[in-house]
């Protein structure tokens, strides 16, 4: 528990340089998916980041003042439910069990909360994140207001505490890279496994079977997001899910699957042909993407800022375009032209990483914080150590006129996770294959 402990530390510290105040953080509801069964449960992400505790119905609360106290408010001992549905802490485990100071059953939440934050000079929790909890914050608040002929004043001052906590979550520490690490290296298994037993016609769902098999195995307990199984034309659809359709001698194969392990997610994308073997044009595209890739990877390094990656890649690939008779130089013009009119979003369409960590699109502000608007707008981030983030290029080829049929519905995404390191990065999914020759043999081994 050193680690939630450190965190919690951390955000009193936070919350001590703006005057002290009470922190309410909840976890996530439980959600019923159909009459008598609910989805599989997942936590909220800022609620564990802080207290590592798994159960539903819980609330941590943090007292930060003349004296600091971390509160926790959970289920109570039931043994009966426990029959049904598995092992409560209950309040005295929790604590103990957790590291808070005190515990308390989620039932007294109403009750204890006007005590707590009586004179409290603010209140920190996720503004208008969540209609139920804003009711209930009114509520306490109009309670501690119901005191004040006795000299009771309410919090006078709101903070958005995600704020504060998408900060902290945006440089992970040792222990959460380990798990990211790991994490990775499953993910990179299932899409070696799913290129192995690739060949036409299999479908699209039997490729994803092998994916979450890999994922389960090794001790992942969800896959981190919808996996996308894309054959053939389908890998033109960006957010495709993976269904029925049969993977044809020629196609593509698009998938972009991740697992999530203890809490942390996993990013890869992986494009290989489905009978094995890269075709001229196929394979023409395939080796854009990845100098696109291998350009952004490249400029993701510390004091780089966040899209100079995106900018390195997109100029990798509007050459290509260009190079490969995507876009007519006659009509559009030169490379500069190209980027500066936006006409290589006909096929590259989304930016090229977004931040990895507790969320496959993790939290963190994309602007600099406290750096001097420049023309209205704030400066990027600036890339530290710590930082996570995808690199994922791609080139989507609908067909269109114009467009050399050759290339007609081609879709190539390539996509690693890449933590910023002291010296420039390190891609944690590297060991999922990725060249044509690596994929090539991979898929020989099948």
């Amino acid at each position: 528990m050193k680690s939630f402990a450190a965190r919690r530390a951390a955000l009193i510290a936070h919350m001590q340089s703006r005057g002290g105040g009470v922190a309410v953080i909840p976890t996530a509801p439980e959600v019923a998916r159909n009459a008598d069964s609910d989805y599989p449960y997942r936590h909220d992400s800022y609620f564990y980041y802080l207290s590592g505790f798994p159960e539903p119905e819980a609330v941590m609360v943090l007292v930060v003042g003349k004296t600091t106290q971390s509160i926790l408010f959970c289920r109570e001992k039931n043994l009966e439910r426990e029959i049904w549905d598995g092992y409560r802490y209950g309040p005295e485990a929790a604590r103990t069990t957790f590291g808070f100071d005190a515990a308390f059953p989620i039932a007294a939440l109403d009750t204890e909360m006007p005590k707590l934050l009586a004179n409290a000079p603010s209140i920190f929790y996720a503004l208008g994140a969540d209609s139920k909890l804003d009711a209930r914050v009114q509520g306490w608040l109009h309670a501690v207001r119901q005191q004040a002929r006795a000299g009771v004043v309410a919090p006078s001052t709101a903070h958005d505490i995600h704020g504060l906590l998408n900060e902290m979550r945006l440089i992970k520490d040792a222990e959460e890279i380990g798990i990211m690490r790991r994490a990775a290296n499953i993910s990179a298994q299932a899409h070696a496994r799913a290129m192995r037993m690739t060949k036409p016609g299999v479908r699209e769902y039997q490729i994803e079977a092998e994916l979450l098999h890999e994922f389960r195995r090794h001790g992942s307990q969800f896959p981190a997001y919808s996996s996308i199984v894309a054959a053939g034309a389908n890998a033109c659809v960006l957010h495709y899910r993976a269904g029925d359709a049969v993977a044809k001698d020629g196609d593509l194969i698009l998938i972009d699957a991740g697992c999530e392990l203890d809490s942390y997610a996993s990013d890869i994308t992986r494009t290989y042909p489905a009978n094995g073997k890269f075709s001229g044009p196929q394979k023409e595209l395939y080796e854009i993407v990845l100098a696109a890739q291998y350009a952004a990877i490249a400029e993701t390094k510390p004091g780089k800022r966040f899209p100079d990656a995106h900018d390195a890649a997109v100029r990798v690939l509007a050459q290509g375009m260009l190079d490969t008779g995507l876009l007519d130089a006659n009509k559009v013009g030169t490379l500069d032209d190209v980027i500066a009119k936006g006409d290589y979003r006909q096929f590259y369409m989304h930016r090229t990483g977004h931040w990895l960590g507790m969320d496959v699109h993790d939290v963190g502000d994309y602007r600099e914080p406290g750096e001097a608007p420049v023309e209205g707008e704030k400066p990027w981030r600036i890339l530290r150590p710590g930082m996570v983030t995808t690199i994922e290029p791609g080139i989507y080829v609908r067909p269109a006129q114009g467009v050399p049929e050759q290339y007609w519905n081609i879709g190539i995404r390539i996509e690693d996770d890449a933590l910023v390191t002291e010296n420039g990065c390190e891609l944690l999914t590297a060991d999922a294959p990725k060249t044509v020759a690596e994929i090539e043999a991979v898929m020989r081994e099948g």
